[in-house]
């Protein structure tokens, strides 16, 4: 990609009514039939007459893998036509990032939902036995993507060391019980469990994805700053699952004190470019890019996934906003060939509406900044 300041997805777009609720009921309301044909008319998704077809008759049940190709082509088209360079189909077959692969890895079992943050549970898991792999879980998807596809396609999955937080560690703590002292035990066992996941389940994934033809995978590591003490455990979980994988490989660490990362990032021998949020804490308390200044401290030369859309409001950030933003960034870094453009985070929180809203005048502000720089 030789355009400056190529614009990427992130992570997940909410899932559409029809998607979610009417197979439940067995059938779609209208507005769910009208919503379908509204974006599949704007988006200009090929077919979406069928999709209207479908939802109007009555009878849904059984039809949900169908329905699922839909929603992804529709999320694939939204990203396309919101005019990202790099996209993928916002998630639309997965339950959330951490069900989803969980579910399909052996020594797991789940014991009811718990609270993310707002309204947003997910159900957590406790690991009862030894990690183990059962299939490439994304490769159907990232199949369907990559042969509908107009732009260039960025895959997002989960890394080890957010599966490993978010979940019950009862088998690798268990198989430590002669260690007397609790925190080093459970410091222990946690290691134990983020290597496994890397090694058994996301380094096959990876694997899989780059042998199918994927160019550019994203490791999603929300839980990358949750235990200070940790970090280098989230490192070194990074290394084992990226071993041997010769695809671009990037890190998304979205929220939290990215200082707690060095120097331990450094280490991450595979990873050519960090994720992060910004716009989230840049108001008239604080500049949200401060942060930055971390790259030139440690002197840190990689790409920066640059976030400048907040993905908890509605407000709709003006393109000239989001060029203000860009060009803070290129005067810290120095390099803007190394800035990337997206939002702090997945936007499945946010409406449709709003969601292509923000896209848009986030391509534009990314014009706008070449504009700026006479790169047109």
């Amino acid at each position: 990609m030789s355009v400056l300041f190529p614009c990427q997805e992130i992570g997940s777009l909410s899932k559409p009514s029809w998607l979610v609720t009417a197979p439940k009921r067995g059938r779609a309301t209208e507005v769910e039939i009208e919503e379908a044909a509204y974006w599949g008319k704007l988006l200009g998704v090929k077919g979406y007459e069928n999709l209207v077809g479908v939802l109007r008759d009555r009878e849904l049940k059984g039809r949900k893998g169908e329905l699922r190709d839909y929603a992804s082509l529709y999320g694939l088209r939204f990203l396309e036509s919101a005019g990202l360079d790099y996209v993928y189909d916002g998630e639309q077959r997965r339950v959330e990032m951490y069900e989803y692969p969980i579910r399909r890895m052996k020594g797991f079992k789940f014991l009811g939902h718990v609270r993310s943050f707002d309204n947003k549970y997910y159900r957590k898991a406790a690991c009862v036995g030894r990690v183990g792999f059962e299939a490439a879980y994304h490769l159907e998807e990232f199949s369907f993507v990559q042969d509908k596809a107009r732009r260039l396609v960025k895959v997002p999955i989960t890394g080890p060391y957010t599966l490993a937080d978010w979940s019950f560690n009862e088998y690798y703590q268990g198989r430590l019980a002669g260690i007397s002292n609790l925190s080093r035990r459970k410091l222990e066992a946690r290691r134990d469990l983020v290597l496994d996941i890397a090694d058994e389940v996301i380094r096959p994934n990876l694997r899989a994805l780059e042998q199918a033809g994927a160019e550019v995978i994203q490791l999603d590591e929300p839980a990358a700053t949750t235990h200070p003490e940790e970090v280098s455990i989230f490192v070194e979980g990074f290394n084992a699952a990226t071993k041997g994988i010769g695809c671009k490989l990037t890190a998304h660490i979205c929220y939290g004190d990215y200082r707690l990362l060095f120097p331990h990032v450094l280490e991450m021998r595979r990873c050519s470019q960090l994720d992060w949020e910004f716009a989230n804490r840049d108001d008239e308390s604080g500049d949200g890019y401060a942060a930055l200044e971390l790259f030139r401290e440690y002197d840190d030369g990689r790409e920066v996934g640059l976030g400048v859309v907040d993905v908890h409001v509605s407000r709709i950030e003006t393109p000239e906003q989001v060029r203000d933003r860009i060009l803070r960034a290129t005067e810290v870094l120095g390099d803007p060939a190394r800035i990337f453009v997206n939002p702090d985070c997945g936007l499945r929180t946010r409406t449709w509406e709003v969601a292509f809203e923000k896209l848009k005048n986030m391509v534009q502000g990314a014009n706008l900044a070449r504009e700026a720089l006479g790169n047109v």
